[in-house]
């Protein structure tokens, strides 16, 4: 969520990143709220110094003897004055608060600009793409073949873009995760943690998951917990509503399943192992100062090139445009392998 003091001191500054963004939001809506919030609460404050005052003279009056029912009764009108206004601030804050949900981050000066994926940019190439001399299988007629999944029966127990892995395909992905996860903490410095893969409502919302994204994502509503669709989202939230005291980097791995409904993915390639509903990952997350964040954000891409590098698969690196990243980031890389 974006600081309401950005949005009211540089509104222009946030109009330009959301054009960028070609985001229909407009902002209008939440500084008029802002004022009136603030108006509301100057207002109130007044009149608790007001009733202050009149509070000391009735104790005045009191002392001296006299009549008081007429002081205390607009003591009492300022009193249902003061509620009222706390109120309505409470109400404005609500409202305001639902309007900045929908706000998305402002990309950062180095995104290229553009509406969709035609717009990203090779950064860079790594390996040699493989050419074959005879047309090569998909992974899923491959796959079968050789025993690694089979969708058929995964899809009579929980329906489609559910995958089952089987045999060598199960050795081979607890194998790269295991992998992966040595990598990352003995060669770049991470600590593995090993989080719930269930979050409440109000983990998932800050993060950014919610409130945009709830329609692609599982939730048990008897419980108001909602499925993990990336590590992320819990080893973000370790240290929500805490004041870091250890020293910083703090450099963070984990391995879960991940959950996605993909409700707003109607019409798109879903054959094999591409867009399923349950995958698993190994995340990595960083708590930096501010003013090193993007230097540790590239940082993060290398230590996920290394992965690809070591394995000796081919890949590319792209620097996603503003109208391709997705809603709370401010700049992004996605690796593409052939």
């Amino acid at each position: 969520m974006l600081d309401i003091k950005l949005i009211r001191e540089n509104p222009d500054l946030v109009r330009a990143g959301l054009k960028t963004r070609h985001s229909p939001v407009d902002i209008s809506a939440v500084l008029e709220l802002d004022e009136r919030r603030r108006a509301a609460i100057t207002e109130g404050d007044r009149l608790k110094n007001e009733r202050n005052s009149v509070s000391k003279k009735i104790g005045e009056l009191k002392k001296a003897g006299q009549d008081t029912t007429e002081i205390q009764r607009q003591t009492r009108e300022i009193g249902e004055q003061i509620a009222a206004l706390d109120a309505q601030v409470r109400e404005i804050e609500e409202a305001q608060g639902k309007l900045l949900l929908a706000i998305p981050n402002l990309p950062h000066a180095s995104v290229p600009e553009g509406e969709d994926a035609a717009g990203n940019v090779v950064a860079r190439e790594w390996g040699t793409k493989k050419e074959f001399s005879f047309r090569p299988k998909d992974h899923v007629a491959l796959g079968e073949a050789l025993g690694l999944f089979d969708f058929e029966r995964a899809a009579r127990m929980c329906g489609a873009g559910f995958p089952l892995f089987t045999g060598p395909g199960a050795r081979l992905e607890r194998a790269l995760i295991q992998f992966m996860l040595d990598l990352h903490t003995e060669k770049h410095g991470y600590t593995e943690v090993s989080p719930p893969h269930v979050v409440t409502t109000a983990t998932m919302t800050g993060t950014g998951q919610l409130p945009k994204m709830a329609d692609d994502m599982y939730h048990a509503q008897n419980d108001d917990l909602w499925l993990i669709p990336t590590a992320e989202v819990p080893v973000t939230n370790i240290y929500r509503e805490e004041i870091i005291r250890e020293p910083l980097p703090i450099k963070l791995v984990a391995h879960t399943p991940c959950f996605r409904r993909e409700a707003g993915s109607a019409g798109k390639e879903t054959r094999g192992l591409i867009r399923v509903h349950q995958f698993d990952k190994v995340e990595m997350v960083r708590f930096v100062p501010p003013g090193t964040s993007y230097e540790a954000l590239e940082e993060l891409v290398g230590d996920a090139e290394d992965v690809l590098q070591k394995l000796g698969l081919a890949y590319r690196v792209l620097r996603l445009c503003s109208g391709d990243m997705s809603f709370a980031a401010a700049k992004c890389y996605d690796l593409e392998l052939w």
